[in-house]
């Protein structure tokens, strides 16, 4: 799933290449992408892109004031293409492509745009056709994003406290805080040195600080890996990235344990028992607790 750093990268990668550019169309094939109707997704076309930015894990493409909102959910992408004038016509049918971008040709003639595809059979990549993002209700919900300045340890502290929540689930709530997903959880909370379930209003003022600094150290390096990186090279920067997450078996770069796996219905967390619990392994069980 892209969180904050991979999305941040393609906000800026859309910056640099569709800014300037006028929509020429745009095709939905999964229609179940689309959820608005007004305006309608034509609406977009003969406008021009004039900004691109991130909210939380949501892109939004400015469009002479009207926005196209886009939610990359599990298993989205983007992919960029420098010419789609020799592209087939889409059709709806059970590919991976879900909407088509077409943009006006640049000075070399060529007609570029971008396609957002779904692998899968969990549709939930999402698009949006708003005047306002705030008209988007994941967008409305988002907590502070963590990148700004105004995310501080006392901000951090608020949100915490008094808080009976597992901080691996807190830091995954986008109602709480905006942009960390599975993945990034598992890295902050393994640079935090931190169980995955403790609860977070029992963290110290040393814990509340050590945290932040976890989840801004380990987001701006993330985010600065990916700099400047084409789209498609994205998903293999972040997994070379990764110290924990996914990684369940092979020994932790920090201290030499090997890194243990919690599986739940539909996600999975790692951790590593030296450097997190105290040495212990959690059992790989719903409400897991320290084994005895």
């Amino acid at each position: 799933m892209p969180e904050l750093p991979e999305v941040e990268s393609l906000t800026e990668f859309l910056r640099d290449r569709a800014v300037g550019h006028t929509v020429v169309g745009v095709d939905v094939v999964g229609f179940q992408a689309l959820k608005t109707f007004d305006p309608p997704v034509s609406a977009l076309g003969g406008l021009e892109i004039t900004g691109v930015s991130r909210h939380g894990k949501f892109l939004d493409l400015d469009c002479d004031g009207l926005h196209l909102v886009i939610h990359l959910a599990r298993a989205g992408w983007l992919r960029w293409k420098e010419d789609l004038s020799g592209a087939k016509p889409v059709r709806p049918g059970k590919g991976p492509l879900a909407v088509r971008v077409r943009l006006s040709p640049n000075e070399l003639g060529l007609a570029p745009g971008f396609e957002l595809t779904e692998a899968g059979t969990q549709k939930r990549l999402a698009v949006y056709v708003v005047k306002d993002p705030a008209d988007v209700p994941g967008v409305a919900a988002l907590g502070p994003d963590p990148l700004v300045p105004e995310f501080t340890v006392a901000k951090l502290q608020e949100i915490l406290g008094g808080n009976r929540t597992q901080i691996k689930g807190l830091l995954r709530d986008q109602k709480v805080i905006a942009g960390i997903g599975n993945a990034y959880s598992d890295e902050v909370l393994h640079a935090a040195k931190m169980s995955p379930f403790k609860i977070a209003a029992s963290l110290t003022p040393e814990q509340v600080a050590d945290l932040h600094e976890a989840i801004v150290t380990t987001l701006r390096d993330a985010v600065e890996r990916a700099h400047g990186l084409a789209a498609k090279d994205l998903k293999a920067e972040k997994k070379s990235g990764l110290r924990v997450h996914n990684r369940a078996g092979q020994p932790c770069d920090v201290c030499g344990d090997t890194i243990r796996e919690v599986s739940f219905a539909d996600s999975s967390l790692q951790y590593c028992p030296t450097c997190q619990t105290g040495g212990k392994p959690l059992a790989d069980r719903r409400m897991s607790k320290l084994l005895k």
